[in-house]
C-alpha cells in the first residue's frame, strides 16, 4: 500500500497539486500535516492516485479548505472516472458533513406540548399492556392446559422461599427496635404492658405490609424488570412470539402469580417475626414473661386485625408485578436501557 501524498507544483504561471498514492481511511493515520500556501486557481491532479475511497475524499477536500480553496468545487484533472465521481459525490455533501448541528432551546410551549405527548403515550402503553394481559388470563381460564406450572414454581420460588430470611431478618429488628423505643416512653408511665398493643397492632397492620412490599420491590421487582428486559434487549421475547407463544403467558403471568401468592406469606412471616422481635425486647428490657406477652397478645391481636394488613398484600403484590413486568417489555434493545427500567421500576 503506498502512502498518501500531496505535493504543490508551480510552473509556467500554474499551480497544480499531485495526488498520488492510497487515500484509503487505513493508510490516512500518519498522513502529514500540509502547510503550504495554495494559489487560488490550482488544479487537482490525479494521475499518480492509485487508491481512493470516502475517508480519503473527505480528508483531501479537509485539505484543500485548510489551504484555503473551495472544497466544494475542486478543479480536477486526470482523474479516472470511479474516482472523480467519488470525489464530487464528496463534495457535494462537504458543508453538511463539516457543519456543527447548533442546539436549539425549545420554548415553554414546545415543552408542555412534549410532556403531554409523553405522557399520552405512557398512559397508551399502560393500557395496552393491562389489555393484553387481561385477554391472556381470560384465555387461560379457557384453557388451563397452557399454564406454565414449571415457570410459576420458579418464580415462586424466589419470591417466596428465597425471600423468607431477609424478610425475616428486616421484621425481627423492625420489631425489636420499635418495642425498644415505645418500652422507653411505656416505663415512665408504668405502662410497660401497653408496649404489646402497639407491637401488636404497629406491625400486624402497617410495618410488615409496607416494609415486605418495599423489600419484595427492591429484591424480586428489579430482578424481573432486568431479567425481561436483558430477554428484550436479547431478541428473546421476539424468539417466543415466533414460536408461537405470548410473552405475557410465558413470562408475565408466572411471575405475576407468583408475587400474589408469595406476598401474604412474607407478610405472615414479617408479623411472626416482628412480634417475636418485640418479645424478645419485653422480657429482656420491660420485665414482661413470655407468658404475659402471649396472653396479652391474644387479647389485643384479633383476626380483624392480621387481615387488615393480609389484605394489603394482594394490592402491592399486584402493583410490583404490572409495574415490573411493564418496565421490563419496555425495554429497548441496548444495556443502558435495562438498568434505567430497572430503577424505574424500584423508584
Amino acid at each position: 500500500m503506498a502512502a498518501p501524498q500531496l505535493q504543490l507544483e508551480t510552473g509556467a504561471g500554474k499551480a497544480t497539486l499531485r495526488v498520488s498514492g492510497d487515500w484509503l481511511l487505513a493508510s490516512l493515520q500518519t498522513f502529514p500535516a500540509f502547510t503550504q500556501t495554495v494559489p487560488a486557481d490550482a488544479v487537482l491532479d490525479g494521475a499518480a492516485l492509485a487508491a481512493l475511497d470516502t475517508s480519503g475524499a473527505l480528508k483531501l477536500l479537509q485539505l484543500l479548505q485548510a489551504a484555503g480553496l473551495n472544497p466544494e468545487q475542486p478543479v480536477l484533472a486526470n482523474f479516472s472516472a470511479p474516482h472523480a465521481a467519488l470525489l464530487n459525490l464528496v463534495a457535494a455533501n462537504f458543508a453538511a458533513s463539516s457543519a456543527h448541528p447548533t442546539e436549539t432551546r425549545m420554548g415553554w410551549l414546545a415543552h408542555l406540548g412534549r410532556s403531554g405527548c409523553d405522557l399520552f403515550e405512557h398512559i397508551a402503553g399502560i393500557v395496552n399492556f393491562v389489555g393484553a394481559l387481561s385477554t391472556e388470563m381470560l384465555d387461560l381460564l379457557r384453557h388451563p392446559a397452557q399454564f406454565r406450572g414449571k415457570e410459576f414454581a420458579t418464580q415462586l420460588e424466589a419470591v417466596f422461599v428465597n425471600a423468607i430470611p431477609l424478610a425475616f431478618a428486616m421484621m425481627f429488628l423492625l420489631g425489636l427496635v420499635f418495642a425498644y423505643l415505645l418500652g422507653i416512653q411505656a416505663q415512665q408511665y408504668g405502662a410497660n404492658i401497653f408496649v404489646v398493643d402497639g407491637v401488636a397492632l404497629a406491625v400486624g397492620r402497617e410495618l410488615a405490609p409496607v416494609i415486605v412490599a418495599i423489600l419484595v420491590a427492591g429484591r424480586s421487582g428489579a430482578a424481573m424488570t432486568a431479567e425481561i428486559g436483558s430477554m428484550k434487549a436479547n431478541d428473546e421475547i421476539d424468539a417466543i412470539s415466533v414460536l408461537g407463544l405470548s410473552p405475557y403467558l410465558v413470562l408475565v403471568l408466572p411471575r405475576l402469580l407468583a408475587l400474589l401468592v408469595a406476598l401474604p406469606l412474607l407478610v405472615f412471616v414479617g408479623d411472626l417475626a416482628g412480634m417475636l422481635g418485640g418479645m424478645l425486647v419485653a422480657a429482656q428490657q420491660l420485665d414482661i414473661g413470655v407468658a404475659t406477652f402471649i396472653n396479652r397478645l391474644n387479647q389485643v391481636l384479633d383476626v380483624k386485625t392480621i387481615m387488615l394488613g393480609l389484605i394489603k398484600a394482594p394490592v402491592f403484590a399486584l402493583s410490583i408485578g404490572l409495574i415490573a413486568c411493564r418496565m421490563g417489555l419496555s425495554v429497548e434493545r441496548d444495556a443502558r436501557s435495562v438498568g434505567a427500567h430497572t430503577t424505574s421500576t424500584v423508584v
